[in-house]
């Protein structure tokens, strides 16, 4: 038996709680080649929207949610991977319409999994988790294109959430100087710490603004979207890159088209959940050179798996700041 967050629905809709389950209860299908002891998962804005309900994130019943987990294999029929190996998942639609992270056990494909860097434990693995790893892809993505900080200021929106803390860290490592922006003013402090330059109030960026605005921004990684990621775009400088990542504002993009052809501004959209394996390790290498676990203590907070289904109300509510980390073993 094992403990595990798992959500149903029936005729008076979704329920959720914690409960015990036998491994007979794991997915079983053809490509289920790999069992692993879960140590750690986190709880992500995809995981908050399963958990609560507010979004049809769920698209199977029953379903343990997490995104990501970290852990040790037990059993294997693939052939990457061995009893003992330790590895990490994000993505894949586990969570979604494969049994998640938020339980004690989890029987999946091997194919999705990447080993964990030896310089993390399954802990530090988590508060990285697909926000962090999503950061990365956003980095990675506007280095690839060229983004340099001898260009000047690079501009991360949702800052104090996981993506943008992450983001801010990295940037900053590479040398970038980081504007971040928060609705959050009392989180200055933080920010400064992982490493912004300058605060801005997201207020700034909300609402409708001109299509073509005064140029500031080399790069812009947006984990916002609507209008923010329009007066994003709108403010890249000439030749500059924009690394799209979330929709907390809204999946609606306001824009013209005016800052593709007449600055060539290009627009990076990141997918986290089914990239490639090459991109997905290129990710977890940069994470694990370029990340300090200092920054990581800062970012994150441990929970217990009884405490996850009320975090993840008050993730929705925009009452967390940085990572959750979810001790499943307790």
């Amino acid at each position: 038996m094992f403990s595990a967050v798992l959500i149903d629905k029936g005729d008076a809709g979704q329920t959720v709680g914690v409960t015990d389950l036998d491994d007979a209860q794991l997915p079983q299908g053809p490509d289920d080649n790999v069992s692993i002891d879960v140590e750690y998962s986190t709880l992500n804005y995809k995981d908050g929207l399963a958990i609560t309900g507010k979004s049809p994130v769920v698209r199977k019943f029953p379903m343990v949610p997490g995104i990501d987990l970290a852990g040790v294999v037990t059993e294997s029929s693939h052939a990457d991977w061995k009893t003992g190996d330790r590895v990490v998942l994000n993505g894949w639609g586990v969570g979604e319409t494969h049994w998640g992270g938020l339980a004690q056990r989890a029987r999946l494909n091997g194919d999705w999994l990447v080993p964990l860097p030896p310089q993390f434990t399954s802990r530090q693995a988590m508060a990285i988790g697909t926000a962090g790893y999503t950061a990365a892809l956003c980095v990675d993505a506007l280095l690839r294109h060229g983004v340099s900080p001898d260009e000047g200021e690079v501009l991360v929106t949702g800052a104090t959430g996981g993506v943008g803390s992450v983001a801010i860290a990295l940037l900053s490592t590479a040398g970038f100087k980081v504007v971040a922006a928060t609705g959050k003013s009392s989180e200055e402090t933080y920010l400064q710490q992982l490493g912004a330059v300058a605060v801005l109030d997201r207020a700034e960026l909300a609402e409708a603004g001109k299509p073509l605005q005064k140029e500031r921004w080399a790069g812009v990684v947006d984990t916002v979207g609507s209008h923010t990621l329009a007066n994003a775009c709108a403010q890249t400088r000439y030749g500059g890159a924009v690394a799209a990542c979330g929709l907390a504002q809204g999946m609606d993009f306001p824009a013209t088209v005016a800052p593709f052809i007449l600055r060539g501004v290009s627009l990076l959209g990141i997918d986290s959940v089914m990239a490639p394996k090459k991109p997905r390790l290129a990710a977890w290498e940069r994470l694990s050179r370029d990340l300090d676990a200092g920054a990581l203590d800062s970012i994150a907070r441990e929970i217990p798996l009884g405490k996850a289904i009320d975090a993840a109300g008050r993730l929705m509510d925009g009452k967390v700041r940085g990572r959750v980390i979810v001790d499943v073993n307790r």
